[in-house]
């Protein structure tokens, strides 16, 4: 425990450096960076994928992934991606003569496109306007969600969510979580309106809090059944205390989506003067 606060305590200033204080490159390097080695620790950690070939080319598609979002997202060059990592993997299962899995290529896609696409909402938060206040927004609802989950069910717990996925979280932590995030975007959005003179709906505040507890809660439970499943304890030890990036940001796999999404089709401000 020792570990894992001073730990916290020495890389969440230099997280909020990099996401609100320096241009959004950093951000895009962070990213980059963050998405090729979750693709390692889903494919090689777990021990789902072990072709050294197949690990180098799907870390080089999640970093590409979230340089895409870095770049405003453009089709056609998506497309390119996507064509060419295609390409790459399926001439592997044919070079091997039918020896290497489908489930083993599916797997790739799943490490060096979907989870690096849904991890670069961040990227696409950041590049928005108002970015450096939209690129916390994620990290408002799993933090304030995760911690009062926490002491909700450490003094209140009685009944368990999911025992044989993660036997410390109960319902009560559950709903314990909801309120907590709820909180947070009461608070957010009040420093929008304060702050950065916004027009706020506290209903889509309520709303965008209630669904990130719950994706926080969903993305958290999904990567804990590929540990059980694979029977590892830690993604990785990059993060001392912590574990590896899909340890830390399992989470923010769902909650960073689901924030770029709400965003999009439920906006929760807009400038007075616009």
């Amino acid at each position: 425990m020792k570990v894992r606060i001073i730990t916290s305590i020495i890389t969440l200033p230099l997280l909020l450096v990099v996401l609100i204080v320096l241009p959004p490159l950093f951000t895009a390097l962070l990213m980059m960076a963050m998405c090729a080695v979750a693709a390692y620790e889903l494919l090689w950690s777990t021990g789902y994928v072990r072709q050294l070939r197949l690990l180098i080319y799907t870390m080089i598609a999640a970093a590409g992934t979230a340089l895409w979002s870095y770049l405003g997202s453009p089709h056609g060059w998506g497309l390119a991606g996507i064509i060419v990592f295609g390409s790459v993997l399926y001439g592997e299962m044919l070079l091997s003569k039918a020896k290497l899995p489908f489930s083993k290529v599916a797997l790739c896609f799943v490490g060096g496109l979907l989870i690096p696409y849904l991890l670069s909402s961040i990227m696409r938060l950041r590049i928005m306007e108002l970015g450096r206040v939209y690129v916390l927004l994620p990290f408002v609802m799993a933090f304030m969600s995760d911690t009062c989950a926490y002491f909700t069910g450490r003094f209140l717990g009685r009944h368990k969510l999911a025992p044989t996925i993660s036997p410390k979280k109960t319902v009560e932590g559950l709903f314990g979580g909801m309120a907590g995030a709820v909180l947070g975007m009461i608070i957010y959005s009040l420093v929008l309106m304060l702050a950065f003179d916004q027009r706020v709906n506290f209903l889509y505040a309520i709303v965008y809090g209630v669904l990130g507890s719950l994706a926080s809660v969903l993305g958290d439970l999904t990567f804990s059944v590929i540990k059980r499943q694979t029977g590892i304890k830690d993604y990785g030890k990059l993060i001392p205390g912590h574990g590896g990036v899909l340890d830390r940001f399992d989470s923010m796999t769902v909650v960073a989506p689901v924030a770029e999404t709400l965003l999009i089709i439920l906006p929760i401000a807009e400038n007075i003067h616009g």
